[in-house]
């Protein structure tokens, strides 16, 4: 009976540990918020949305391309991304503005996007694209 509950706490600890390993959390509060993330595309559009939503991304290979576009009606926010462990500021989205580029010489397995609003934003989208 003890090893048997032993076993049981031992294999709760390990599934939570392996759960919470990855390196950037989301927290956020929105409204009409829809997002997606898949392994070479993510995208978000709200209503409202303030905090901070962490996308994971596959890279495919060295000198990978992050095609990235934002719209937001008010608010502002800053995009971040990680390759290989340092977190470095990719772009800021003001309230009026549509932006679209690119970053070029990611290399890294997995690529973070961080979105961080610095107030609270309005009627926004924002997609990535790895190629």
């Amino acid at each position: 009976m003890k090893k048997t509950a032993t076993m049981m706490i031992a294999a709760v600890m390990c599934v939570m540990c392996f759960a919470g390993c990855d390196k950037y959390t989301s927290k956020y509060n929105a409204v009409a918020f829809v997002h997606s993330n898949e392994a070479h595309t993510a995208s978000m559009s709200f209503s409202e949305f303030e905090g901070t939503m962490v996308f994971k991304l596959e890279s495919k290979g060295s000198d990978t391309k992050l095609s990235y576009s934002a719209k937001l009606e008010k608010g502002s926010a800053k995009i971040s991304y990680d390759c290989d462990g340092t977190k470095k500021g990719l772009y800021t989205v003001k309230q009026g503005e549509k932006t679209k580029a690119s970053a070029n010489g990611l290399n890294g397995e997995t690529i973070y996007i961080i979105v961080e609003t610095t107030q609270k934003c309005e009627n926004g989208e924002m997609s990535f694209e790895i190629a």
